[in-house]
């Protein structure tokens, strides 16, 4: 079982920055793709940006050159730093793992961190 702990989240104004961070612990064997993933009030959650065991990165269309995501392989976290803030980027954030054990690939989410953007 993996365990994952969010932080970073909070208030902000607009153009103002966050950075979110996210770390598995628990009987880590493989941790494959990580990434983040929003959902904003009465609105599905929908993909932010995910980051691949070797790096590559992919963001939604709404946040790229704003937002940044990277990870720490030693650590086992992933980190969102979420600049030029909008009002529209708020939202409940959710960390989400890909973990490997052998042949077997299951799925995490942490329990969300609250990011909101004030006018």
């Amino acid at each position: 079982q993996v365990q994952l702990v969010e932080s970073g989240g909070g208030l902000v104004q607009a153009g103002g920055s966050l950075r979110l961070s996210c770390t598995a612990s628990g009987r880590i064997f493989s941790i494959r793709t990580m990434g983040w993933y929003r959902q904003a009030p009465g609105k599905q959650r929908e993909l932010v940006a995910t980051i691949s065991s070797g790096g590559t990165s992919n963001y939604a269309d709404s946040v790229k050159g704003r937002y940044t995501i990277s990870r720490d392989n030693a650590k086992n976290t992933v980190y969102l730093q979420m600049n030029s803030l909008k009002p529209e980027d708020t939202a409940v954030y959710f960390c989400n793992v890909q973990h490997m054990i052998w042949s077997t690939q299951d799925t995490y989410w942490g329990q969300g961190t609250q990011v909101t953007v004030s006018s």
